[in-house]
């Protein structure tokens, strides 16, 4: 039966069966699944923190040099996530999820064999596409997949096996660096990529885009949304041990979707004051955290201190990002996902400036590692409410798309900072880096405060609406 745009399904749609499920094992193992590519993927992501001064010694590399090797992996995953999210949104998030894993396993592999720094900076720009490509799409299955009442929390938590990701890379480096050589660690990296095959066995396709996708020339999706639908619900059942709750008795509009155009809707009606307000946020809260983060191992080594030492003490601070998720994660449905993510900039601001003032005055370490703790608790904080944030924006039809451009805009960021560190560190040195930082977190809070919306609570077409 043909529907007009103002015309109402005859049955509750997917979203109404999605959102009346209690959250059970069955929706966590899936959770499970996704997070524990994603902190494969963000091992990969934080390693060149660690092994960036080993790479600079070994290469003879000047700061310019090592800031663009610093940024290659960023120009890979402006490409992957702008690219993913168009795909995953026409032809599905499962299958692009997949690809992403095969694209950062090659690249991680090539990283390891690089006998110079021109081929390791195209290899870093492979392994970013990968990476690139999966973190929108990881975003949009958990947050289509995982109720509403749920949703915030578990995005945020998958976001936190970012800095899980990133200490656990820390760690490898500093017992595995001085036996197997950062060579050998890009190596090593590579093979959880087989992971790939856990994800094609356990994890379904989005239902949500499943439904969404039956105006496709494939008159077989909507049998399909039912049929997956149907099989999570039966799991759920199981895992709760009693017979669901009621589908409520709603329905949702279900207008004819134009697929060619998924990029120009992010620019009409309300979408638009949110892509702009999002596009702003990723750009500089992007800048700020990469041109800090990727370079704090190699600043600390200049300042005097020992490879492993300078290893060990960036692990030291980044365990202040666990906490930091957590507490982000619970504010993020206690306060809201607006003012949450306003404080962690603002927070993240204060405390590189502070991080910037100790390094200039050559405090004693224990004042450097405590100054850096407090930044790395917002900054993480900040990572957990953006990844939440995002997706929940738009339209299922192009929840992928709008997240993907948004993180593509954001790897600009990330693709700058650190290329502009390595500039400017010789003529402001590292305190006028720390607050170059600090001023692109502040731009990134306002542009939250003036032009956010609150999600909180809210279904996703709800929101979309």
């Amino acid at each position: 039966m043909d529907m007009s745009a103002g015309e109402l399904k005859l049955r509750p749609g997917i979203a109404a069966r999605l959102e009346r499920l209690p959250m059970t094992n069955y929706q966590r193992s899936l959770f499970g699944i996704i997070a524990t590519a994603w902190f494969f993927d963000s091992m990969d992501l934080g390693m060149m923190t660690f092994v960036l001064g080993s790479i600079k010694a070994e290469f003879a590399l000047t700061a310019t040099q090592t800031g663009l090797l610093a940024s290659s992996s960023f120009l890979g995953m402006f490409l992957g996530a702008a690219i993913a999210g168009l795909l995953a949104d026409r032809f599905g998030r499962k299958p692009v999820f997949q690809v992403s894993m095969v694209f950062w396993g090659v690249g991680s592999l090539l990283c390891g064999l690089a006998d110079n720094v021109t081929s390791l900076m195209l290899f870093r720009v492979l392994l970013g596409f990968g990476m690139g490509m999966e973190f929108p799409i990881g975003l949009s299955m958990v947050s289509e997949i995982v109720p509403a009442k749920s949703r915030g929390k578990y995005v945020a938590i998958l976001e936190g096996f970012w800095p899980i990701g990133f200490i656990a890379a820390g760690v490898l480096t500093y017992l595995l660096l001085p036996v197997i050589g950062w060579r050998g660690i890009f190596i090593a990296l590579s093979v959880p990529a087989a992971f790939v095959f856990v994800v094609r066995r356990r994890v379904p396709e989005s239902p949500r885009w499943l439904e969404d996708a039956r105006w496709l020339e494939d008159v077989g999706r909507e049998r399909e949304a039912d049929s997956t639908m149907a099989g999570i619900e039966a799991k759920v059942q199981r895992a709760w041990g009693a017979a669901l709750p009621p589908v409520a008795d709603t329905y949702a509009p279900a207008p004819r979707r134009d697929r060619k155009a998924l990029f120009t809707e992010l620019w009409r009606g309300p979408y638009a004051r949110r892509t702009v307000m999002l596009w702003l946020v990723w750009f500089f809260a992007l800048l700020g955290y990469y041109g800090l983060t990727t370079w704090l191992g190699a600043l600390l080594q200049q300042a005097g201190y020992a490879v492993t030492k300078s290893v060990l003490y960036t692990v030291y601070i980044s365990l202040a990002g666990i906490p930091g998720f957590i507490f982000s994660a619970w504010l993020l449905e206690r306060w809201g996902r607006k003012p949450t993510c306003a404080l962690m900039l603002l927070g993240s601001a204060a405390a590189a400036y502070l991080y910037g003032q100790a390094a200039v005055l050559r405090l004693p370490v224990e004042q450097l590692i405590a100054a850096g703790l407090c930044m790395q608790f917002f900054l993480f904080g900040m990572w957990s409410v953006l990844y939440a944030y995002t997706p929940e924006l738009y339209p299922t039809r192009s929840r992928a798309t709008g997240s993907g451009f948004a993180s593509s805009i954001g790897r600009i960021g990330s693709l700058a900072g650190p290329y502009l560190v390595g500039v400017l560190l010789p003529v402001t040195g590292q305190g006028g880096i720390f607050t170059l930082g600090a001023l692109s977190f502040v731009v990134a809070a306002l542009a939250v405060l003036l032009l956010g919306v609150e999600t909180k609570g809210r279904a996703l077409e709800e929101v979309s609406h």
